[in-house]
């Protein structure tokens, strides 16, 4: 499927864009039948475009942060949800709000609280009076998380029964109420918030619903550059004028895109080796994760290294992977998928510093080696 975003489109309104794009799928169509390659190249250069678009809009309101930025995007297009790590103040609502802005797609936020109820986000029946025939039906009230983005504010505030329906939601991309059951809209970005700092009265999340965020993310304190920049853009009059880069449409298409990329033999290998690296009872465990490694990264680890390596190959305009995408996107994979033991936290030792060692011990094969080994 062709999907090229000409760079014109982000003056155009919302229903040219939309024109646009689905007359360049129906000519990627009829060009299909004759180059298949050229039709994914072309492909891989309009999401790097689109993608060139996004952070220069963004960059109009959010100072500093790229690490952040490029994670929240390579999720969005490998159909992940982020977890962000920070404490208050860094802006992470004003990035999610701004990047529905220049997508064109719906956002909300949820403040959870202690005294949150599932129906309170998922919705709920309500008992209605026909005034033409004067029967009493129930009736649907969608909750906020029916959108396309979701800011689901310190998540670890709320009991686990309202944390496991927006879990739910995120796995089912659907809510079941009573006995029957509604899709959300597509696409669904579920990107929710922790406080590192005050924990009391928190409900921390289990380490299987952790599992299902994509990347835990760290917002860190901005540098003093980008801190005097932010004083000065964010105390006066001026508001910056945001433009829309890509619709819902051209985002699921996108996200197909992703999929398609090609992966070699060895860094399917590697992102193997990496993650079966992280476990301590294995027979070739490292020393140093015997030590400070309890337990160690599931399955989907390896599925959204892959993934992740996928997303950030195409959106910097190439149509491979390396072992540098995947050793990019290794720490917010990883970061919530193992736990450290007693020794590690007494010694100061954190889940990023194993991250970072491992990375580092972990060998790459060459494409030989990575074919001999895969089984």
């Amino acid at each position: 499927m062709l999907v090229r975003i000409g760079r014109d489109s982000q003056t155009n309104t919302s229903g040219q864009v939309e024109s646009e794009f689905m007359s360049e799928v129906s000519e990627g169509k009829q060009a299909a039948k004759v180059d298949p390659t050229e039709i994914e190249a072309q492909a891989i250069r309009g999401l790097a475009s689109a993608y060139s678009r996004m952070r220069e809009e963004i960059g109009k309101v959010i100072i500093g942060q790229n690490d952040v930025v490029d994670q929240l995007l390579i999720s969005l297009f490998s159909r992940g949800h982020c977890l962000l790590v920070g404490v208050p103040g860094l802006a992470k609502t004003l990035l999610v709000s701004t990047v529905a802005k220049i997508l064109q797609l719906s956002f909300r936020r949820i403040q959870f609280t202690p005294d949150l109820m599932p129906s309170d986000i998922t919705g709920t029946d309500v008992l209605q009076d026909d005034p033409e025939t004067g029967r009493r039906t129930f009736q649907f009230m969608q909750g906020p998380l029916f959108t396309h983005i979701l800011l689901a504010d310190e998540i670890n505030r709320t009991p686990p029964k309202t944390q496991a329906a927006l879990l739910e939601a995120m796995q089912e991309r659907h809510v079941t109420v009573g006995s029957n059951t509604y899709r959300l809209p597509s696409p669904f970005f579920v990107l929710a918030t922790q406080n590192p700092i005050e924990q009391e009265g928190t409900y921390p999340l289990p380490e299987a619903q952790l599992d299902r965020f994509m990347f835990n993310t760290v917002v860190d304190y901005p540098t003093a550059a980008e801190e005097l920049r932010i004083l000065k853009a964010t105390t006066g009059s001026d508001t910056p004028e945001l433009k829309p880069a890509l619709t819902g449409e051209q985002i699921l298409a996108l996200q197909e895109v992703v999929r398609k990329v090609p992966v070699a033999e060895h860094i399917f290998v590697y992102a193997r080796d990496l993650v079966r690296a992280t476990r301590p009872n294995e027979e070739d465990a490292l020393g140093f994760i015997k030590k400070y490694l309890s337990w160690g990264a599931g399955p989907r680890a390896g599925q959204y290294l892959i993934l992740g390596a996928k997303a950030r190959a195409i959106l910097e305009g190439r149509f491979h992977v390396s072992s540098e995408d995947v050793k990019a996107v290794a720490a917010p994979v990883l970061r919530h998928r193992i736990l450290t033991t007693f020794q590690a936290d007494s010694e100061g030792i954190t889940v990023d510093d194993v991250i970072e060692k491992l990375i580092k011990a972990v060998p790459v094969d060459t494409l030989e080696k990575g074919k001999a080994r895969k089984g």
